[in-house]
């Protein structure tokens, strides 16, 4: 039997985390982009490329560079941030652990699904979903529910489609959703058809035999420490990474011109460069718009659109414990795949 005392802890746990969930979208999420949205509908742009910051290029690889990057970048993700912190260690610690495991601990396509629907309200960036993803997998989530999750956030996010389709186009936005939900869906199914024994966690045919150490006391102090762990192992690399990868901007994309053609190996160039480098929220929407705008051909820009949101070294680099280094590596990959794809697609159907 489970006491009363038992019982309103998990509810009070339960609640904590609706409560911090919704009331923190809302404030760092929902309510801004409302207002992007906006402004995106009426001036078809949301904003300079965090890319360039204004020129036409990169500004060359220097300290000066990686600190103006890291401060553009940080103003724009710290409350993401410290929202998927929170949330992330409150799965964790203060909902009962069977929840997440019957939802997302099922091997198959359908807690892959789940997944990727529970990502669209959050819409976070990858690496303020990260520490969320680390607290499902810590939950007993599938690699392939998680994946979905993680990536879904990004190249499903219903704000940044609306953005997307305000300032680049409709047909962007529908191509951009096509191999969205191809990356998110197929990824996650690929990932958990590739878990070995111990990497996947399905849920028994009686769940209530088969949840036995689960559950956990929740406690508001465990909460804590775990959310001070989870800060002081993620933001330090997490940091210098967005530093070094500010001030290699001019390396991994050294042209922006006429002179990156519909070529596959520009394609190929893009799609790469995408997937190691990171952006804020949305942040793809106007470096491509800037992009085309300075003569890049459709098929690279498309690759880019495709492949920046959803992975970055940062990343992968924060969820290097939650998944084993060859899943995260068949994702890495398969983003680029999936990206060059929509670039060689990209040359045949958008204008």
């Amino acid at each position: 039997m489970v006491s009363n005392d038992v019982r309103v802890e998990k509810a009070l746990g339960a609640l904590t985390v609706l409560l911090l969930t919704v009331g923190g979208l809302a404030v760092v999420k929902w309510i801004p982009y409302y207002d992007k949205a906006l402004l995106a509908f009426t001036h078809h742009s949301i904003g300079n490329s965090i890319l360039t910051g204004g020129p036409d290029r990169p500004p060359a690889p220097s300290l000066h560079s990686a600190l103006d990057y890291g401060l553009a970048y940080g103003k724009s993700i710290w409350k993401a941030m410290v929202l998927g912190l929170l949330v992330g260690s409150a799965v964790q610690t203060l909902l009962p652990r069977r929840w997440i495991a019957a939802a997302l601990g099922k091997s198959g396509l359908g807690t892959v699904v789940m997944g990727g629907i529970a990502s669209l309200p959050m819409m976070m960036c990858t690496c303020c979903a990260a520490p969320v993803v680390t607290g499902l997998r810590e939950c007993r989530a599938t690699p392939g529910a998680a994946i979905a999750f993680w990536l879904g956030n990004t190249v499903l996010n219903p704000a940044t489609l609306v953005f997307t389709g305000f300032v680049l186009g409709w047909d962007w936005s529908i191509f951009r959703l096509a191999f969205g939900a191809l990356m998110v869906f197929g990824l996650g199914f690929l990932a958990n058809h590739l878990a070995g024994p111990g990497e996947s966690v399905a849920v028994p045919e009686n769940p209530e035999a088969g949840f036995a150490g689960l559950d956990h006391e929740v406690s508001f102090a465990r909460w804590l420490a775990v959310l001070y762990r989870m800060s002081i192992r993620l933001i330090p690399e997490y940091l210098v990474l967005v530093l070094a990868l500010g001030a290699a901007r001019a390396w991994l994309f050294p042209h922006m011109g006429h002179e990156v053609d519909d070529s596959l190996m520009w394609i190929l160039i893009f799609a790469g460069a995408g997937a190691l480098f990171v952006i804020p929220t949305a942040g793809e929407v106007p470096i491509v718009q800037t992009m085309l705008a300075l003569g890049v051909a459709v098929g690279p820009a498309a690759a880019l659109l495709t492949t920046l949101p959803p992975i970055s070294i940062p990343s992968l680099a924060m969820l290097r414990k939650s998944f084993p280094p060859r899943l995260l590596l068949m994702v890495s990959v398969g983003v680029v795949l999936v990206g060059s794809a929509a670039g060689l697609a990209a040359k045949m159907l958008l204008p």
